[in-house]
């Protein structure tokens, strides 16, 4: 059952930015902590990143970087791990994690994800309206299966609340610098998603984004 998550976004082996958030959620006393995805393709060391989650007890689900990395495609990417790195223990760690994991809360199922549900590229962005949204297929899947309540996913690296059509998107963003460094903790019991942002080795407290307000998308 979750209550109080906290929310790591999209990794890309940010070793430092890890270590932090997790010390910042075990100061927040959360009940447990789900990762996104795209662990792997970043400045850090991949074995490291993965240790870390692993002895943590991070409830993880793999992104597309994890089926590149581990399919040996993609590699021209910058900051790309390369597939030297993949020892035995590496490969088994990110070879079972799912694509998806379905938790229930006070408010309803809970389904974490990468992209949308088994789609690892699929996504919503903050500013996407009208055909943008009629023709997401991956997204009118989810709400049409009535499955899950929320969804907690990443990939855009775009932090975000926003319900369409019944279904409660919680982006967790990415810890990288490429766009805004974040973690969340999500209070399923209270009703908020509320954002921290990571500045130069400090965890601030930013916006508090009621689940009430998740018809109005928020950057």
């Amino acid at each position: 059952m979750l209550t109080r998550a906290g929310l790591i976004g999209d990794i890309h082996c940010e070793v430092a930015r890890v270590r932090q958030v997790l010390e910042h959620f075990r100061a927040c006393s959360v009940d447990s902590v789900l990762a996104v995805g795209d662990i792997a393709d970043g400045p850090g060391d991949l074995g490291e990143t993965c240790a870390i989650l692993e002895s943590a007890g991070v409830l993880a689900v793999a992104g597309n970087h994890e089926r590149w990395l581990l399919a040996g495609q993609m590699r021209d990417l910058l900051d790309a791990t390369p597939q030297s790195a993949l020892t035995p223990r590496i490969r088994k760690y990110l070879s079972e994690l799912p694509k998806t994991r379905l938790f229930e809360s006070p408010r309803g199922p809970v389904l974490l994800c990468h992209g949308l549900g088994e789609d690892d590229m699929g996504a919503v962005k903050p500013d996407d309206y009208g055909y943008n949204l009629e023709s997401n297929r991956a997204l009118w899947e989810l709400v049409e299966d009535h499955s899950a309540r929320f969804v907690i996913n990443g990939h855009t690296h775009r932090v975000m609340l926003r319900n369409i059509s019944g279904l409660t998107i919680l982006n967790a963003g990415a810890l990288p610098d490429r766009h805004r460094p974040v973690c969340c903790i999500a209070d399923f019991d209270e009703g908020y998603l509320q954002l921290y942002d990571l500045e130069d080795g400090r965890t601030v407290t930013a916006e508090r984004w009621t689940f009430e307000q998740a018809s109005r998308p928020h950057l």
